[in-house]
C-alpha cells in the first residue's frame, strides 16, 4: 500500500474571466519549484494475514510488505522481493491462564499454489508456518500470541504483535455413525435434507460444504476418482445453523460430472464428505469490511486486530477458525447397517430419473437382493 500526498486543484465553474492578479500570484508562488514532491513520509506497512485452526497440524501466516517506488507499480507486483521484508522473525507463543506453555519460531517455506490470474508474483509464494503435530493438538482453552519483528537490530526496526484465542464447540448430528442422507420420502418423491451444525460453540459465523466423491470402472481396469464439491452456504449465526439440500440437486451434480467415456461399465458412489467450518467474531468483522462497499460515498470501517510499537502500519489479522470434518462411506464391513444414503436414495442412484442409466450399482450388503447390486 503506498503513502502519498494527494495535490488538489480546485476547478473554476464560473466563465468570467480569471483575475490577471490571480494569475500573477500563482504564477509567482509555483512557477520557481520545477519538481513536485508526491511522496510524502515513508511508512513500512506490514500485511499479516494468520488464521490458526485446531483441525490443522501445520499452521501458515503470510507476511508481505507494502512497496512503494519510482515508476509502474504494476510492474513492482511482478517482483516477488518487493513484497517481502529482508530481514525478519516471528514466534507463535501458547498462554494458559497467563503462564507461556509452548513457543514455536515460525519458519518460511515456497509454495506453489499461488492463481496466476491477479496483477501479484505466481504461481510462488513465500509464506510461514509452524508445526504441532508431535506436541499434540493446539489447546482451545489457550490464548495464542504472534510476534513479528521486522528489520530486527536496524534503526527501522519494528515490531507487529495480535492474539487470539481458538474458534471450537463445533457439533453436527451428522457425526452419529448410523445418520444417513435421506432424498426421498415414503412415497419415493424427492425431498429437501438439512445439514445441520447442531451447536455453532463461539463461532460467529458459519459454512457447510459437502465433497461427493463416486469411482468409474473401466473395462481396460482403470478407474476414474470423481469428487464434486458442493459449497451449501455462509451465514452469520448466533445459534444453530442448517444448509437445505435439495434431493434433485444432488442427483443433477452427479449426472454433470460423469466422465463421458464409453470405456466405463461400472460406477460406484463412495462417500459424502460434510464440511462444517466456523469462524470467529474478529474474522467476520475483517471478512465484512472488505467485502465492497454497498453504499453512494463507498465508504467502509477499517479493521485489523494487528498492532505494531512504532509509527509504522499493519493492515490483516490474527485469528482462528474451527473445521470440522465428517467422512460418511456408502459401505463400511465394520459398520455394516450403516451408509451414507438410505436405502431409498441408494436405489433411486442406481434406478431413478436422474442416474439411473449412468450404470451405478450398490456394493451395500443390505442390497445384495437388489438387480443394482454389484456384481
Amino acid at each position: 500500500m503506498t503513502n502519498f500526498t494527494k495535490i488538489k486543484t480546485n476547478k473554476m465553474k464560473s466563465n468570467k474571466l480569471f483575475p490577471f492578479f490571480y494569475i500573477f500570484l500563482f504564477l509567482t508562488l509555483f512557477s520557481c519549484k520545477e519538481d513536485i514532491e508526491l511522496v510524502g513520509e515513508f511508512k513500512e506497512t506490514a500485511l499479516v494475514y494468520g488464521v490458526l485452526d485446531q483441525a490443522d497440524s501445520v499452521h501458515f501466516i503470510k507476511i508481505n510488505r507494502a512497496f512503494i517506488g519510482p515508476g509502474n507499480a504494476l510492474e513492482f507486483a511482478k517482483i516477488p522481493d518487493s513484497s517481502y521484508f529482508e530481514n525478519l522473525s516471528a514466534t507463535i507463543t501458547e498462554k494458559l491462564n497467563g503462564n507461556v506453555v509452548r513457543s514455536w519460531t515460525l519458519n518460511d517455506t515456497l509454495l506453489d499454489n499461488k492463481s496466476e490470474n491477479g496483477i501479484f508474483y505466481a504461481p510462488t509464494q513465500k509464506v510461514y508456518y509452524f508445526e504441532n503435530g508431535s506436541l499434540g493438538g493446539l489447546n482451545t482453552d489457550a490464548i495464542y500470541h504472534l510476534e513479528i519483528v521486522i528489520n530486527e537490530g536496524a534503526a527501522k526496526e519494528f515490531k507487529v504483535t495480535g492474539e487470539t484465542n481458538l474458534v471450537n464447540g463445533l457439533a453436527s448430528s451428522l457425526s452419529n455413525t448410523n445418520s444417513s442422507f435421506q432424498f426421498l420420502d415414503n412415497q419415493k418423491v424427492l425431498k429437501t435434507f438439512p445439514v445441520i451444525a447442531s451447536s455453532i460453540g463461539n463461532s460467529s459465523i458459519i459454512n457447510i460444504s459437502l465433497k461427493l466423491n463416486f469411482d468409474e470402472y473401466k473395462t481396460n481396469n482403470d478407474t476414474n476418482n470423481v469428487v464434486i464439491d458442493w459449497n451449501l452456504g455462509e451465514s452469520e449465526v448466533t445459534s444453530s445453523y442448517s444448509a437445505i439440500i435439495q434431493g434433485q440437486r444432488f442427483y443433477e451434480l452427479i449426472k454433470e460430472n460423469i466422465t463421458q467415456d464409453n470405456l466405463i461399465n461400472k460406477r460406484q458412489f463412495q462417500s459424502i464428505e460434510i464440511i462444517i467450518t466456523g469462524g470467529s467474531s474478529d474474522l467476520n468483522t475483517y471478512i465484512n469490511s472488505n467485502k465492497p462497499s454497498s453504499t453512494l460515498t463507498q465508504s467502509k470501517p477499517n479493521f485489523t486486530n494487528l498492532s505494531t510499537n512504532s509509527k509504522n502500519t499493519v493492515v490483516g489479522i490474527f485469528t482462528s477458525r474451527q473445521t470440522l470434518t465428517i467422512k460418511k462411506v456408502l459401505y463400511a464391513p465394520n459398520a455394516p447397517t450403516a451408509s451414507c444414503l438410505d436405502q431409498k436414495s441408494r436405489d433411486y442412484l442406481c434406478t431413478g430419473d436422474f442416474t439411473g442409466t449412468l450404470l451405478f450399482c450398490s456394493q451395500h450388503n443390505m442390497d445384495a437382493n437388489k438387480n443394482y447390486y454389484c456384481q
